[in-house]
C-alpha cells in the first residue's frame, strides 16, 4: 500500500489522516476561496443606460451570501451603461478622453453595488486607480487582500486608471495581483460560450471547458483577446456564467460549476 493510499484509508479520533496531515500543512486552517467577479455595465443597466435597480440589488443579495459561507470576493464593474470610450470615439471625442469618461461610469456603478451590499450588512470597500478621496480608497494590493481577509467586499473601479485597456483586462490583472483563484465573467443574455451564436445556429452546443487558445483563434465571446492572452500565459482560470439565473451569482462564488470554464486543456461540449 501506498503512502497515499494509506492516508486515505486510515482514520484516527473519527478523521482520516489524509485530513489531519492537511491540516498540519496548512497550520490547520483551510485556505479560503478567493474569487473575483466580473460585472458588465450592460448587466448593471439592464440593457439601458444608467443603472436597474432591481437587477443590482439582486446581484448584492445574492453576493452577500456567498461571503457569508467564507468566500473572498472581489468585483470590477465595466461602465457600458454609462459610457464607451471606444463608442465615444466613433462619435467624435478624443479617444482617451473618451476612455477617462467611462471611468468615471465604472465608479458610479461601484458606488451603487456598495450601498446595495451596505444595505444587505456586508461591509464593502471601493478602490479606484483614479484617486477620488471622497468616495473611495486608492488602489492599493496588499490593502485590498487585508479587506478580504477580514470579511469585506472590496470593488475596483475606474478601470486600469489608463485609456485603452479594458475593465476585461484589469479583471484579470487584479485577479493574479490578489491572488485570486477564479475570475467569473457575468453575462447577460447566455449561460456559457457557444461554438456559434445560438440565437442563430439550432445545432450550437455550449462548451463545459474551453481551452484559452481555443477561444483566441476563434474569436469566442468570453473577453477581449488583450485579457484572454494575460489569463493564458498566467494560468488564471475563467469561468462565463449566466447572470440571470436566480442564484447562480452566489453557486458561481462558492464554486459550483455553472457555464464555461476556460483554462488550458481538452475542448468539451455539450
Amino acid at each position: 500500500m501506498t503512502r497515499s493510499d494509506r492516508l486515505e484509508s486510515e482514520s484516527f479520533g473519527g478523521r482520516s489522516l489524509r485530513s489531519i496531515v492537511d491540516g498540519a500543512t496548512s497550520g490547520g486552517q483551510s485556505t479560503p476561496r478567493r474569487v473575483l467577479l466580473k460585472l458588465s455595465g450592460e448587466a448593471f443597466g439592464g440593457g439601458r443606460v444608467g443603472i436597474d435597480v432591481d437587477v443590482v440589488q439582486r446581484v448584492a443579495k445574492e453576493i452577500v451570501q456567498a461571503v457569508k459561507t467564507g468566500v473572498q470576493v472581489a468585483i470590477v464593474v465595466g461602465g457600458g451603461n454609462f459610457f464607451r470610450g471606444a463608442e465615444l470615439s466613433q462619435a467624435g471625442i478624443e479617444r482617451s478622453r473618451g476612455d477617462y469618461m467611462g471611468m468615471l461610469g465604472t465608479v458610479m456603478n461601484c458606488l451603487a453595488l456598495q450601498d446595495f451590499l451596505e444595505q444587505a450588512g456586508q461591509a464593502t470597500r471601493v478602490q479606484t486607480a483614479i484617486t477620488m478621496g471622497q468616495v473611495a480608497e486608492p488602489y492599493i494590493p496588499l490593502k485590498a487582500i487585508r479587506h478580504l481577509e477580514k470579511g469585506r467586499v472590496v470593488i475596483f473601479g475606474a478601470g486600469a486608471g489608463l485609456p485603452y485597456f479594458s475593465t476585461d483586462t484589469v479583471s484579470i490583472q487584479r485577479a493574479l495581483e490578489i491572488h485570486c483563484s477564479e475570475v467569473l465573467m457575468g453575462k447577460n443574455g447566455v449561460d456559457g460560450v457557444y461554438t456559434s451564436d445560438p440565437r442563430k445556429d439550432p445545432s450550437a452546443r455550449m462548451f463545459t471547458r474551453l481551452s484559452y487558445q481555443r477561444a483566441l483563434v476563434d474569436n469566442l465571446a468570453v473577453m477581449d483577446a488583450s485579457a484572454l492572452s494575460m489569463a493564458r500565459d498566467n494560468a488564471m482560470p475563467i469561468r462565463v456564467f449566466g447572470l440571470e439565473g436566480t442564484g447562480n451569482v452566489t453557486g458561481a462564488l462558492q464554486g459550483k460549476e455553472l457555464g464555461t470554464l476556460v483554462m488550458n486543456g481538452q475542448d468539451t461540449a455539450r
